[in-house]
């Protein structure tokens, strides 16, 4: 019996604008690591993105994919004020090991 490969991860939306909704939570890894699976969402991996890496395999719309960096600037675009989600259930994890710092008590959002 083997487990999929899981880790907390940046995940933002690229179709429509280069600044899209994100958000940081628990991805599950295909075996080969070329799809990973977010919010029931199925996304592969591709070589061909201009400023996105993954695609929706259901929808086709282009996403960035990518793990959380501790100063927790993820967007490419850093100037964006739009806020970036994290998931109440990797809150914990992802603030104090990720970013080394005590969970903020208002928000999920990253400041």
């Amino acid at each position: 019996m083997s487990t999929h490969k899981t880790r907390i991860m940046y995940v933002e939306c690229k179709s429509g604008s280069l600044n899209g909704e994100a958000r940081i939570g628990l991805v599950t890894f295909s075996k080969t690591g070329r799809t990973l699976e977010y919010r029931g969402r199925k996304f592969q991996k591709s070589k061909s993105g201009y400023k996105w890496n993954h695609f929706d395999v259901e929808t086709g719309d282009h996403y960035w994919i990518s793990g959380p960096c501790k100063d927790g600037k993820d967007r490419l675009y850093p100037q964006s004020r739009q806020p970036v989600e994290v998931d109440a259930d990797e809150r914990e994890e992802y603030w104090t090991k990720i970013r080394g710092r005590s969970v903020p008590r208002i928000t999920g959002t990253v400041a």
